[in-house]
């Protein structure tokens, strides 16, 4: 039962956070794709360190600032009644800012690959900027959304260090799939963690297949 609430919970954690990323990630790529801002390179720089920061030192910063001594983590326990910190609902937080690059960069790119001539032509019937993402952008690029999601998901399902700094391992609350193999390893319990291995391994071998499909009916920008 244990192993199945452990599961649970990763692919719970891996749901709610694509939910929240496409309702982020798709305005924020929409964004950098027809802005001219000169900050738009610190932005993007930004929103692409999980890329590359060890996610340890990302788990720090965000464990710093969950914690009740620090301004946003006594904010929120005081005046929302939130402790961040050793949650589920910090491991989500988490692992948004840690999977965001992951469907930013997809949608970008296929936003990118939307004609000028279908968005100018919207602009000349006074369709808003909002209007234009609704009619044009996200249904033509559809398929980069669904790619970005897909590898959000993926990616969200086997975080490792990030989850464990923020979250620790606190079964049925925060301990996820990929910090139960670690646990499994250092018991020396190969047959416990091969089952999470092989689970976790067919899951992202089952998106990645659907992702390369979706690429080779149409050419999808990464």
């Amino acid at each position: 039962m244990t192993e199945w609430n452990t599961l649970f919970l990763t692919f719970k954690l891996a749901f709610v956070t694509t939910c929240l990323l496409l309702v982020i990630a798709v305005p924020l790529a929409y964004w950098l794709t027809v802005s001219s801002l000169k900050i738009k390179p610190v932005i993007e720089a930004l929103i692409s360190m999980p890329l590359v920061l060890p996610p340890t030192v990302l788990g720090f910063y965000l464990l710093m600032l969950y914690s009740p001594s620090g301004f946003p983590g006594r904010w929120l326990h005081t005046y929302l009644g939130m402790r961040l910190a050793f949650s589920f609902e910090g491991l989500v937080l988490a692992s948004v800012i840690y999977s965001l690059p992951y469907i930013v960069q997809p949608v970008q790119s296929g936003f990118a690959a939307v004609p000028d001539n279908l968005r100018d032509a919207a602009r000349i019937m006074g369709k808003s900027g909002w209007e234009i993402l609704l009619h044009v952008y996200i249904p033509t690029g559809r398929i980069s959304i669904i790619t970005g999601s897909m590898l959000a998901f993926a990616h969200t399902v086997g975080e490792f260090g990030v989850v464990l700094m923020v979250g620790g391992s606190i079964p049925g609350k925060t301990r996820t799939a990929s910090i139960a193999v670690y646990e499994a390893v250092e018991l020396m319990d190969y047959s416990l963690a091969n089952h999470y291995a092989l689970i976790l391994t067919g899951s992202s071998f089952l998106i990645l297949m659907i992702v390369f499909l979706l690429k080779s009916t149409k050419s999808v920008p990464f």
